[in-house]
């Protein structure tokens, strides 16, 4: 696994969101598992693939990693196990557009949380991309309470808002390496899967596209995209992942017919503009 170390961070980058993408076609495409279902479903193949790849690249110093990152961990793990429940959920309550969309705003509530958490100021152009941002969730969010979509626009918003909060520990704890927060956000949804659950009756089909949720769309994608981002500047990290907001819709277009509102258009158009300016961000500040 140390050829993913020597992989160009843009490579990575691309092909994680890439990987990423597939979730909301995958989980539209399971017949009879529940929400919980699929939940436990994915996070246990999650774990799978990550004790493997742990395994594969750490070897001997796999525990003392894990004893390493400590409390930390634990509590990113608990955090991101919070934004997998969130995700299936969305899923299951309102378009694959909406909900990607929704996601990709999470470079500007870290920009929001900066500034109250780490004090952090924020720019002008950081200001204007916010601003940009949370007008693209006003538009589909006013149509999803007219289709009865909101409840799932409301829990996709959970899923920036708690990747913020992950990145704000990982601020505090500077040497926090990010795998072992992984591998505990996948022990924490397995609990919820088990205890949620409504039986532990699975189709064969199931458990395969939980393996496909798992493996290559979670477990490929966070690891890419993990190790990718060591190497990436930050202004360039957001623009890339626009693989996962741009692919996703179009999946389940081609595949399911899934064709999204307008205003989940106007209004993803809007969020994507808005990561765009905040990507000139880094850059105005760096010729400063």
């Amino acid at each position: 696994m140390q050829f993913l170390y020597r992989t160009p961070g843009y490579i990575l980058l691309l092909f994680g969101g890439f990987c990423l993408s597939w979730g909301g076609f995958i989980i539209r495409s399971f017949e009879e598992a529940s929400i919980w279902q699929i939940l436990l479903l994915r996070s246990f193949f999650f774990m799978i693939a990550l004790i493997g790849f742990l395994t594969a690249t750490y070897k001997k110093n796999t525990i003392s990693i894990f004893k390493d990152a400590g409390f930390p961990a634990v509590l990113g793990g608990l955090v991101m196990s919070l934004s997998f429940i969130a995700f299936v959920v969305a899923m299951t309550n309102t378009t694959v557009a909406n909900v990607v969309f929704i996601i990709s705003t999470q470079t500007m509530f870290l920009a929001i949380f900066g500034y109250f958490y780490l004090k952090e100021k924020v720019s002008l152009v950081s200001f204007i991309s916010i601003l940009l941002a949370m007008s693209g969730i006003t538009v589909m969010m006013g149509e999803s309470l007219s289709s009865g979509s909101f409840f799932g626009n409301l829990v996709a918003l959970a899923i920036p808002i708690n990747f913020s909060i992950l990145v704000m520990i990982i601020r505090k704890n500077k040497n926090l390496d990010m795998i072992p927060a992984i591998f505990y956000s996948g022990i924490f949804s397995v609990i919820y899967g088990l205890i949620l659950s409504e039986s532990f009756v699975f189709t064969g089909h199931d458990i395969l596209m939980g393996f496909f949720l798992g493996v290559p769309q979670l477990a490929f994608g966070f690891i890419c995209i993990t190790i990718g981002s060591r190497s990436t500047p930050s202004s360039t990290i957001g623009l890339l992942m626009l693989s996962e907001t741009i692919c996703a819709p179009i999946w389940v277009l081609l595949f399911l017919n899934e064709i999204p509102p307008a205003s989940t258009l106007i209004g993803g158009f809007i969020i994507i503009l808005a990561i765009i300016i905040k990507s000139f961000d880094k850059k105005i500040k760096s010729l400063k």
